[in-house]
């Protein structure tokens, strides 16, 4: 299929853009497009402008700032993955990475756009979950932070209002000690997963899992249990308590519990965890 018509428009600037979807009132900012331009085909979406911001130098780029790392929105998988402050300080998003769609599809999108999707069953934003996450977002009434833990609100919906950009991702480093893990099953290499976790140990450790609910969830019961030191096999079981758990084409929501705890026991066996 073919898109329906509509008008397009590169902005040279995060405000140009801002003010050119205030004109709009029916645009979509075009990214990486790997999502959007599906939607667009399956005419899923259909708006009368597109906005490309993808050459605004300003939303790119990974630089180091106080204790934080920070990443422009429209830098991409592939560049997100194997830059020094990634690997050095944020690990597991490179571990992310790998498992995400294939190296064009990597080379394309990007982890703004990724995140503002929101798509419950994506890697990365269950790494800004994970990695407590806070997304800078610039809009017609000027800038502001939100924390991912309130940035994702349901299935494909999040804390962005209308014509808001995603500017840049701030990533803090750990309160101390802290090893990562990340596992998921497809049912093929760069299928969409089927269940997903993310993990984060430490003083403040999380658990955030992704192709589970509508949205990247925290197991927030499991993630108490293992702060307070319970033993692998009482956190396991805790791996999904509490949490909407809804089953889809691939997996129904019992067989996507069973895969949570599966996925939850590698995971703290592979740090040492008994």
């Amino acid at each position: 299929m073919k898109p329906a018509a509509f008008d397009y428009v590169r902005a040279g600037s995060v405000d140009a853009a801002v003010a050119q979807y205030s004109r709009s009132g029916d645009a979509r900012y075009l990214a990486g497009g790997q999502s959007l331009l599906a939607a667009l085909n399956f005419r899923l979406d259909t708006p009368r402008l597109l906005i490309d911001i993808s050459q605004i130098q300003a939303l790119r780029g990974i630089r180091s700032q106080e204790d934080a790392v920070i990443i422009g929105a429209m830098t991409c998988h592939a560049d997100v993955a194997r830059h020094p402050l990634v690997t050095q300080h944020l690990p597991l998003l490179s571990k992310a990475v790998r498992h995400i769609a294939h190296p064009a599809i990597r080379n394309r999108g990007t982890i703004g756009g990724s995140i503002a999707l929101a798509d419950p069953a994506a890697e990365i934003p269950a790494c800004a979950l994970a990695l407590s996450a806070v997304l800078h977002v610039q809009g017609l009434n000027g800038s502001r932070k939100i924390k991912a833990d309130q940035f994702f609100l349901g299935m494909y919906e999040t804390a962005l209002s209308a014509g808001e950009i995603l500017t840049h991702v701030e990533f803090p480093g750990p309160a101390g000690p802290a090893d990562c893990g990340f596992a998921e099953i497809a049912r093929r290499k760069g299928d969409y997963a089927m269940t997903g976790l993310a993990l984060v140990t430490g003083p403040d450790p999380r658990i955030v899992g992704f192709a589970l609910s509508d949205r990247p969830v925290r197991a927030r019961a499991a993630e108490a249990a293992l702060a307070a030191g319970a033993g692998r096999d009482a956190v396991v079981a805790l791996a999904t308590e509490g949490i909407e758990v809804l089953g889809d084409l691939n997996a129904s929501h019992h067989m996507k519990q069973h895969y949570a705890r599966v996925l939850l026991s590698r995971l703290l066996a592979e740090r040492g965890y008994a």
